[in-house]
């Protein structure tokens, strides 16, 4: 049973059918099942499943829906076309399937443009009009809440405003609550959009809805200028995810809607789980989460200028519009050539690290890291080795749980193609002189591996640690064909990632250091005293 929920204005969302067509994404029935649930608690007021009839999996989807899903917020609505030219709407196989998905919401896609009319569905302006009337009033009387797509309105209108408009009244006074004017080749920018939506509210007085492509990259710029020009009606997909480029992003239009627009468009504290929820859903579909994405990318709040840092010590809003907070984000200080002593102050205070107001102390972090940068260690993607440098000095000593006295790898090419990985370590920890030797699918596998059998006994907390992924950049060249090498190795141990980073002319020396950086690091986040 769906809540009751202002119906002024609308967040329609339709991930699951115009954000499926996304090169790249095949949701299977469970998938479309799990983010229907994510969308229901964003708080979203309709979720469009899909066209059932048009393939097994969307009749499939809806039948599950209302079985496994109680819907507390949002209404589940079916995706058809209307009735095929020379029919009647009653007799139409997919109009039935539209009725027997049991959605109690329909969108119809109906054609707006004129040459599309005629060209695509090869039949006369009337006709087109008859079959919108005819399919809407139908639909009506079988006790179904109508929407109505204007497919191509936008290119639709520029060619002929008049039939444009003609179909958005056929479709209201047929019983369509809302009409929505689509701009299907994505090509409108957001003054072209307020002026046509204007003019057609004005000339029609139809309820209108906004359904915007991003091909100018001005999406969500456009949903907003319709919403100024009086729609009320938005139609958006979770990320943006849609054919070609993709669709106006859900969350920056929700987002600007609660915060900007002070419209109460999502149930009490649903805005605080925005983050949450585009991640998730960025998990379902198996894409990784864009970390430039506003409002909801991890980077979103995130600050690296020394000069922006100066400001936000003294007030976050002097550069940030909103509290990250309000969208379930949080600030991030970046660490790198470009900061000053606030992003180191503010940065030490994010890891819990107080450094006092020892001016002498920043100031020693702030030229060390650009020193190591300046050499090809970036710490803004590797928050575990800067939290071991700034320790060392805050601490006057390197944290070490054991000490290297010699590594070696080998990599054997054999006679038949294959080749043998092995690494051998030499180590010293709590007073014991460990040797072990292991064999990877790679050198650095082997050198992890070898790690791992030295330390093991005398760590067991290592056993939780895994690496979860390996970047190798190459630097300018410097001498001839030797060049420098960065390597950025992410861990994890079940309960948190961490990322560090090695630098060397040789790649698996430098990946060495990642390597002991990341477990150093990964002790420490255990508890574990140092051995020395």
């Amino acid at each position: 049973m769906t809540t009751e929920t202002d119906d002024s204005f609308h967040v329609f969302d339709t991930t699951l059918r115009d954000g499926a067509q996304r090169e790249g994404i095949n949701l299977t029935v469970a998938d479309k099942l799990t983010i229907a649930r994510h969308l229901d608690d964003f708080g979203v007021g309709f979720i469009e499943g899909g066209w059932p009839g048009a393939n097994p999996r969307d009749t499939e989807f809806f039948a599950r829906a209302q079985q496994e899903i109680t819907f507390r917020n949002a209404q589940l609505v079916a995706f058809g076309a209307t009735r095929r030219a020379g029919a009647k709407a009653d007799e139409d196989a997919q109009v039935r399937a539209l009725l027997e998905s049991g959605a109690p919401v329909i969108t119809l896609v109906a054609k707006s443009h004129d040459r599309h009319v005629e060209l695509a569905l090869r039949t006369t302006l009337e006709e087109n009009l008859e079959m919108v009337r005819d399919t809407v009033s139908y639909l009506r009387e079988q006790g179904r809440r109508v929407f109505v797509d204007c497919e191509h309105f936008f290119d639709g209108y520029r060619a002929n405003p008049e039939y444009a408009k003609s179909v958005v009244r056929t479709a209201a006074d047929a019983g369509a609550d809302v009409v929505i004017l689509c701009d299907t080749n994505g090509g409108m920018l957001p003054a072209q959009v307020q002026a046509i939506v204007a003019t057609v509210l004005a000339d029609t007085g139809a309820r209108l809805g906004i359904h915007a492509q991003d091909d100018t990259g001005c999406a969500v710029a456009n949903t907003l200028a319709a919403v100024d020009a009086g729609a009320t009606h938005v139609q958006c997909t979770a990320n943006g995810y849609g054919e070609r480029v993709g669709n106006a992003n859900l969350f920056p239009v929700v987002a600007a809607l609660e915060l900007k627009y002070a419209k109460k468009v999502l149930p009490e504290g649903a805005l605080a789980e925005m983050t949450r929820i585009s991640h998730a859903i960025a998990e379902v579909v198996n894409l990784t989460p864009s970390t430039h994405q506003p409002y909801v990318g991890v980077s979103a709040f995130a600050h690296k200028a020394g000069l922006h840092a100066s400001a936000i010590k003294i007030d976050p809003d002097l550069y940030q519009h909103i509290d990250p907070e309000l969208v379930g984000n949080t600030m991030r200080m970046l660490v790198s050539d470009m900061a000053g002593r606030a992003s180191i102050e503010l940065k030490g205070k994010e890891l819990g690290i107080d450094l006092g107001d020892d001016r002498e102390l920043v100031g020693r972090v702030v030229e060390r890291v650009k020193e190591r940068e300046l050499r090809g260690y970036t710490y803004e993607a590797a928050d575990a080795s800067f939290e071991l440098l700034l320790r060392a000095e805050v601490e006057g000593r390197v944290r070490r749980y054991f000490r290297v006295e010699s590594w070696r790898a080998i990599v054997e090419d054999r006679p038949d193609g294959t080749h043998a990985n092995e690494a051998t370590v030499k180590l010293w920890a709590k007073g014991e002189r460990i040797v072990a030797t292991a064999e990877g699918n790679g050198p650095v596998n082997a050198l992890d591996r070898a790690l791992r059998v030295g330390l093991e006994k005398i760590y067991p907390q290592l056993a939780k640690m895994e690496l979860i992924d390996y970047k190798v950049r190459i630097l300018e060249g410097r001498h001839g064909t030797s060049s420098t090498t960065r390597v950025l190795i992410a861990t994890g141990d079940g309960g948190g990632e961490w990322a560090t980073v090695g630098v060397a002319e040789n790649v698996i020396a430098a990946s060495w250091q990642a390597l002991e950086d990341a477990y150093t690091f990964g002790l420490l986040r255990a508890g574990v005293d140092p051995a020395e």
